[in-house]
């Protein structure tokens, strides 16, 4: 089960990440989780949304630039320590996660190279792995 991300290519600059939002409203989309880094003039603005099909259109028809990714979003026991555990499983089967970022308190997306394989490993673990499905229904809400 992996989770649709679709990142899009920001201008750093006021009004351009309301922009993309007011798009995604615009479709009757739901943002469930989003971050947004910068790299000077220009940013990454990933987002988890729960209508991946009409957030994509509305991006497309608006011409912006933006890949949508398969990642993996992991509900954690909310407890002390419990990031870490899930962090160190990852690290001692030697796998790099390459950007991670919370959505719902204790929701958690991260991105590594092989999603499937990571699937597996966290599967064996005390983690939920939590669907494209979930986030459309509104995983708070549980």
């Amino acid at each position: 089960m992996t989770v649709s991300q679709i990142s899009v290519f920001t201008e750093s600059k006021p009004g351009h990440l309301v922009s993309v939002l007011q798009k995604l409203e615009g479709a009757g989309v739901n943002v469930r989780g989003y971050s947004v880094s910068d790299t000077g003039d220009y940013g990454i603005a990933r987002f988890i949304v729960d209508k991946p099909d009409s957030a994509t259109a509305a991006l497309e028809a608006a011409g912006a630039a933006f890949t949508v990714t398969p990642v993996l979003c992991l509900k954690l026991l909310d407890k002390p320590g419990e990031l870490a555990r899930v962090m160190g499983v990852l690290a001692a089967c030697d796998i790099n996660i390459s950007y991670s970022y919370s959505m719902i308190s204790t929701y958690i997306i991260i991105n590594v190279p092989d999603v499937d394989q990571v699937k597996g490993i966290l599967e064996k673990q005390p983690v939920e792995i939590i669907s494209q499905s979930d986030i459309t229904a509104g995983v708070a809400a549980r």
